[in-house]
């Protein structure tokens, strides 16, 4: 229930972000209006000694989210993915935020292994180990199974976690609220949507059999991708609080003593990393949106392997096509046309200068190209793209957050393997690829089909629903002018009817 019982939470909450010095950081990010800023120091000064310690060597913000708990540590995570929401600076401190925490105990998960399979874990494991990895809402064991003795991971939620959630995220829906009644001005910061949309994220990750379902899909998407492999899951032994998948064997990507020891060709990876994800995005509208060093490995013959489903991105086929065209006018460094797309997709309103705007994508991407490949990064440019969209009134395109913000990690994993590797370099031919299969003359017969068969489908009902259309039209109209349509007049609809009948023989005959 979101009553004032909230305030305690919130009064713990500000009390800890005032003690971690956190505090004016989170609201300078969101620009928080005077008035807002007030209520959250009244919150949280005088009862700072309330306030959680935390880790004095995290930043300040990870510092505070770490230590109020796991619902305040998914949330940052999920703040990280909207640097439309918190400014750059804070979106970068929050994606080093650290999932390391307490682990419950292996007889815990073995209970709710065994109240979600119904049956005694020792009809289905041989082993099972103690926790190898603990986050914010489910914890790792590495276990072998009876039937086939494959070695599995079998992920289990925290006992109770979506009881604590509930009340965490109710606290802060109470706090959206105080501030769309109290501090209008910050109603464009659109708090209620914010806390939507991370109560949504929130509540997928909390049932794994959605999880499971987004890796199966991946899986059938990925198939036939040479040089990328995903764990198999295990249906038969994954639940909502459990699941289960094959042991992913590998070096970790992000451990580059290790795969130079192991012979890989680190620069290749980069490039196939970079490559993978762009394809996916792309050409399947899926991809795994949390794609750093800690979900991903290489296989022993060199394979790259993903892991951890818990949050994929999806973007529709119209999207895809707005954001290859962009990305490819850039790479062929046509603002021109980078600018049409923009305004074709609504993405800047209509009443903005084409050309105007053409020559501020320029003063972006001219320097960027200027650079050593080294210097080049996407998340400069996607930086640059930002403050001059915002410029041009372009409203958010919350549907292209998560894929920007993913490209950025992306970018990141790949120059740690060669910092001197060219993402446009890389992004070309795949972008390139795209844009030929989509766009081009054959796409548009494709289009045309997919049109053809919507029409068919639905011919039989569209001139019932384009008289319909323009019988309410009509009657709005004569309701503001006081006139009624002849058809609501006692045998208007046989003239009109008849009328019409004449109309169509004079024109035939």
């Amino acid at each position: 229930m979101r009553g004032p019982h909230n305030i305690v939470r919130l009064i713990r909450t500000g009390a800890t972000f005032e003690r971690t010095g956190a505090m004016n950081l989170v609201l300078d990010a969101f620009e928080a209006p005077k008035i807002l800023r007030g209520i959250a120091h009244a919150l949280g000064w005088p009862f700072k000694w309330l306030g959680y310690k935390g880790d004095p060597n995290m930043p300040p913000a990870t510092r505070a989210l770490s230590a109020l708990g796991p619902a305040y540590i998914k949330f940052g995570q999920v703040l990280s993915t909207r640097p439309d929401v918190v400014g750059s600076e804070l979106a970068q401190q929050l994606r080093v935020l650290q999932d390391q925490l307490p682990p419950f105990s292996r007889e815990e998960a073995l209970a709710e292994v065994e109240r979600e399979l119904g049956r005694p874990w020792q009809e289905i494991f041989s082993e099972f180990s103690e926790p190898i990895a603990a986050a914010s809402i489910a914890q790792v064991h590495r276990a072998r199974l009876i039937s086939d003795g494959t070695e599995v991971a079998v992920k289990v939620l925290r006992p109770g976690i979506e009881r604590a959630f509930n009340k965490d995220v109710d606290a802060f829906y109470f706090a959206a609220r105080i501030a769309d009644l109290f501090a209008p001005g910050a109603r464009r910061l659109r708090p209620m949507e914010v806390i939507e949309h991370f109560d949504g994220v929130v509540q997928g990750e909390l049932d794994l059999r959605l999880e499971s379902a987004s890796a199966s899909e991946f899986a059938a998407n990925t198939k036939d991708d040479a040089g990328f492999q995903l764990p198999n899951i295990r249906w038969n032994y994954s639940a909502r609080r459990v699941m289960t998948l094959d042991w992913a064997d590998g070096t970790a990507l992000g451990d580059n003593d290790a795969l130079d020891a192991a012979g890989h060709n680190r620069r290749e990876l980069g490039e196939r990393v970079l490559s993978l994800f762009l394809r996916h995005a792309l050409r399947d509208g899926f991809f795994h949106a949390d794609m750093h060093h800690g979900n991903l490995k290489v296989a022993p013959n060199g394979d790259i392997i993903a892991y951890d489903f818990g949050i994929m991105g999806h973007i529709d086929e119209y999207t895809r096509r707005v954001y290859a065209e962009i990305l490819y006018g850039f790479i062929k460094r046509d603002y021109k046309r980078v600018a049409e797309v923009h305004f074709e997709a609504g993405y800047v309103p209509a009443d903005r200068d084409v050309d105007e705007f053409a020559r501020a994508l320029r003063a972006v991407g001219e320097p960027i190209f200027g650079m050593d490949a080294t210097q080049i990064s996407m998340g400069r440019l996607l930086n640059y793209l930002f403050e001059v969209t915002e410029r041009f009134g372009m409203e958010t395109r919350t549907e292209l957050i998560l894929l920007q913000r993913t490209m950025v990690v992306v970018e990141g994993v790949a120059r740690s393997l060669d910092p001197h590797i060219n993402i446009w370099d890389v992004a070309h031919p795949v972008v390139e690829d795209y844009i030929k299969r989509s766009i081009g003359p054959k796409a548009m017969v494709q289009d045309l089909g997919k049109t053809a068969l919507v029409l068919a489908r639905f011919g039989p009902r569209l001139p019932g629903l384009v008289e319909k259309a323009l019988m309410a039209q009509t009657h709005e109209t004569a309701s503001k002018h006081g006139i009624r349509p002849v058809w609501l007049i006692p045998g208007g609809i046989g003239v009109v009817a008849g009328g019409a009948l004449a109309s169509l023989a004079a024109w035939i005959f």
